[in-house]
């Protein structure tokens, strides 16, 4: 496929309706022009942060001090409401932001309590009601509203507040918002004061949460300020669908236009542009009598005489400009990406997409990364995938709520398949509010393949959940009507609300499958959470004392199984569509099966939790991907060891493969389709060789050497280049005098950054680490740790310096490109 340039993905990857001129800027550039008919004003940057309290109204800045907080429209009871109070002694931070990630770890109960394995699985970050002094935060700043904004509908756009926050504007409660992952829109027109100073005030409580895992805290997704004409394109309000003819397609509009203001006559035009900038298509409707303070919908049709198709291989993108125009002139306009696509799930043969069987190959993924928690930069989700998309992987599967729209539009750039899920299965209001939001946003996105309704719900068995699902996949037909609706079952196949499903979502209980096939021949099925395989990176012999689980694929829950037999098992089934694989990147809390202090985060990853890939990311490579795959494993550092046999593996997709210890072979044998090798091998000093073979030609050799001592650092990174905001992720490695990795070391790497660009954060794939994510100072962990860099709007030089007692330190230059 053609290579994606980053700027590329970078410009799709921060965007809630396109990143056009009329979408959403990354950090740091600048808003639409004045001239633009609407105007949208990112607001990531210029906040006050500080810590209030969920028990203690004193510390709390007096909210809720008195019973009449809400007595009167315009006064909170708090001096954090009002303009002239000083917020110079709080914090400043930027958007992403995520405050639990700064929290000390924490105890949360004695050894083996109930609570130690609540704060296991919080990630020992204290946030909830036993933590009311950390569990409550304040953001202030104030917000551009000109004079000649008057006039204008003025709103507030959150991407995603985590948790049940309160907007405050110039003293009025403006808007409060429930989950903590659903995005969500506040009307401001009424409470701003255009050419006046206008303070925006965001109280989050995370006291009670929405996950088992961590979830940070704060507002960890882009805000923006959005402003428009009276009459304007409704948000994630142009719909299309389009339909593949032959060579051609044909594509049909429905635009939901709202007028807050007088009747008018208007009409829309749409255009339509092609991949490569030739514009397809120009739709003006008839004259539209828009009603005073009323909506309406405007639907249009066109044909596309050839179509480009979006596919895994050439995702081709179409750009959607909706414009409103008032006397011939233009008073809003709206962009949108789309693509031209087919899908469907057969019950015998699987997936489909544009004709074409294909196997979903998919991960599930949290929004958590090392050294910065939930507040992951735009471009970080860019390499993230990236870096899964490397394994072979073609699908993505956010969990358990819905995905940014910086993984979506990237998904969409890049050719990944989305399952794409609601955080809460549930008919209520809330539930189907967050459900109705999550399908608008997402419903123009080619990449999203499937809508998930709900992931393990207690009543997904029962006719309660089938009345439930029932209800949702009604909402979801309504919005979209173009993909099916899954939920994502683990056990009680076949119960309550499996009836509802289009498409039967399996979590594991791989020895039911066959079963549900047999009794549902017209289900088609798909395997929306498997593997669970546990595994520490670079550790290859369990010691439950120190909490390090093998990284041999051998390990799993009970419920689970190892990467070999899930995929063999779905590999040989050419009814199930394929499977997401829990999960590609470890993950703060649920660290299984050590579920205790000081075990932090998971070991459930394909990648740990900075991105280095463990061991089973080879095998996924092998039989995911197409190119040559030999990877051997484990390291060949065993001291004391010296005699006593060794389980060593070869993950890897060449017809045979023959294993040398220091120059004597120790035999061939024949690879198996998606099986590994493995030997028995008396451990001796020196060098393990495997050597791989298609047609009797060696064509790939993977060697492990006993190294020396930690001599020097190594550092690398696959972006040297950066675009303004873009990240770079450092990967610090400890060498021996040869520059061979030492894959026991331990040192402590001091970081030293120059130039424009800031030191985000570091870690280093320790599932028990206690070390802080915002530092400059990391130990490395079986011989790697990671930095993350992100650059500023000037360009120029950058620098990465690292140091550690004894050892020659290294210096990474990087170039940061000017905004």
């Amino acid at each position: 496929m053609p290579r994606l340039a980053r700027r590329d993905l970078l410009k799709s990857a921060g965007a809630a309706g396109g990143l056009a001129a009329f979408g959403l800027p990354r950090m740091g550039e600048a808003a639409t022009p004045e001239s633009s008919p609407r105007q949208i004003v990112p607001l990531d940057r210029g906040w006050r942060f500080h810590l209030g309290h969920a028990s203690d109204p004193k510390q709390d800045f007096g909210f809720g001090a008195s019973h009449d907080t809400y007595g009167k429209s315009g006064d909170v009871g708090t001096p954090v409401a009002e303009a002239k109070y000083d917020d110079s002694g709080w914090q400043a931070v930027d958007l992403p932001h995520d405050w639990a990630v700064d929290l000390p770890f924490t105890p949360f109960g004695p050894p083996g309590s109930p609570e130690d394995r609540t704060g296991a699985y919080q990630g020992f970050k204290p946030l909830g009601r036993m933590w009311p002094a950390t569990s409550v935060g304040w953001y202030r700043r104030n917000i551009p509203i000109a004079a000649e904004d008057a006039g204008r509908r003025l709103s507030l756009e959150f991407d995603g507040v985590s948790r049940d926050c309160l907007v405050i504007l110039n003293g009025f409660v403006v808007g409060s918002n429930e989950s903590g992952y659903a995005p969500f829109r506040i009307d401001i027109t009424d409470f701003a004061r255009p050419g006046e100073p206008n303070l925006l005030v965001v109280r989050c409580d995370v006291s009670l949460g929405e996950a088992w895992s961590y979830e940070g805290a704060g507002i960890y997704r882009h805000v923006r300020l959005v402003k428009t004409s009276p009459a304007r394109i409704r948000q994630w309000g142009a719909a299309v669908r389009p339909e593949i003819r032959g060579d051609g397609a044909i594509v049909r509009i429905a635009a939901e236009i709202d007028n807050d203001g007088p009747a008018a006559t208007a009409r829309l035009r749409s255009t339509i542009t092609a991949p490569d900038g030739r514009v397809a298509a120009t739709l003006t409707s008839d004259a539209l009598a828009l009603p005073a303070w009323g909506s309406l919908t405007v639907p249009q049709e066109t044909a596309l005489a050839r179509a480009c198709l979006w596919s895994l291989d050439t995702p081709q993108l179409y750009t959607l400009a909706s414009e409103i125009l008032i006397d011939g002139r233009p008073v809003d306009r709206d962009e949108s990406r789309f693509g031209i696509r087919s899908i469907r799930f057969d019950a015998d043969k699987g997936f489909f997409l544009n004709g074409a069987p294909i196997k979903i190959k998919g991960t599930c993924n949290h929004q958590d990364h090392a050294g910065v928690g939930f507040a992951v930069p735009d471009s970080l989700h860019v390499w993230r995938l990236e870096k899964l998309k490397a394994l072979g992987s073609n699908a993505y599967r956010s969990t358990h709520h819905p995905a940014n729209t910086a993984i979506l539009d990237a998904c969409d750039r890049m050719g990944i398949l989305v399952m794409d899920e609601t955080r809460q299965m549930s008919s209520d209001p809330e539930g189907m509010s967050q459900l109705t939001r999550m399908v608008r946003q997402g419903r123009n996105h080619p990449s999203i393949i499937l809508w998930s309704i709900g992931n393990e719900e207690i009543h997904r068995g029962t006719e309660t959940g089938a009345r439930i699902a029932e209800t949702m996949k009604r909402r979801v037909y309504d919005l979209d009507g173009t993909r099916p609706v899954t939920e994502a079952f683990n056990g009680k196949f076949g119960q309550g609300a499996s009836r509802v499903l289009d498409v039967m979502g399996c979590n594991y209980y791989l020895d039911e499958i066959d079963a549900f096939h047999a009794a549902h021949p017209d289900t088609p099925m798909i395997g929306t959470e498997v593997a669970s395989t546990v595994m520490t990176r670079g550790a290859y012999v369990r010691d439950d004392k120190a909490g390090i689980v093998p990284a041999y694929d051998t390990d799993f829950p009970k419920w689970a199984s190892t990467a070999e037999r899930w995929w063999s098992f779905y590999d040989a089934r050419p009814f199930l569509a394929g499977g997401f694989v829990w999960t590609g990147f470890d993950y703060r809390g649920e660290p299984t099966p050590f579920e205790r202090w000081p075990e932090n985060a998971s070991n459930f990853g394909i990648l740990d939790s900075c991105g280095f890939p463990k061991d089973d990311a080879y095998y996924y490579r092998a039989w995911w991907g197409t190119e040559p795959v030999l990877h051997l494993l484990p390291h060949w550092n065993w001291p004391g060891r010296e005699g006593q046999d060794l389980p060593v593996w070869v993950h890897g997709n060449c017809e045979a493969v023959e294993l040398f210890l220091n120059g004597r072979s120790l035999g061939r044998k024949a690879v198996e389709r998606n099986r590994h090798l493995e030997w028995q091998v008396p451990y001796a000093p020196g060098r393990i060789e495997a050597h791989g073979f298609r047609g009797g030609r060696r064509i790939l050799t993977a060697v492990r050497e006993t190294t020396g001592a930690p001599a020097r650092i190594g550092l690398s990174s696959d972006r040297r280049t950066l675009a303004p905001q873009e990240v770079a992720v450092i990967r610090a490695a400890i060498l021996d005098a040869k520059g061979r990795e030492v894959p026991t070391a331990a040192n402590k790497v001091r970081f030293t950054l120059t130039g424009d660009a800031k030191l985000l954060g570091v870690g280093n794939g320790d599932p028990r680490s206690l070390e802080p994510d915002h530092a400059s100072e990391r130990s490395a962990f079986n011989g790697l740790c990671a930095a993350i860099v992100q650059a500023g709007d000037a360009g120029g030089a950058i620098r990465l310096a690292a140091a550690a007692d004894g050892l020659a330190p290294a210096m990474l230059p990087l170039i940061g490109v000017s905004a």
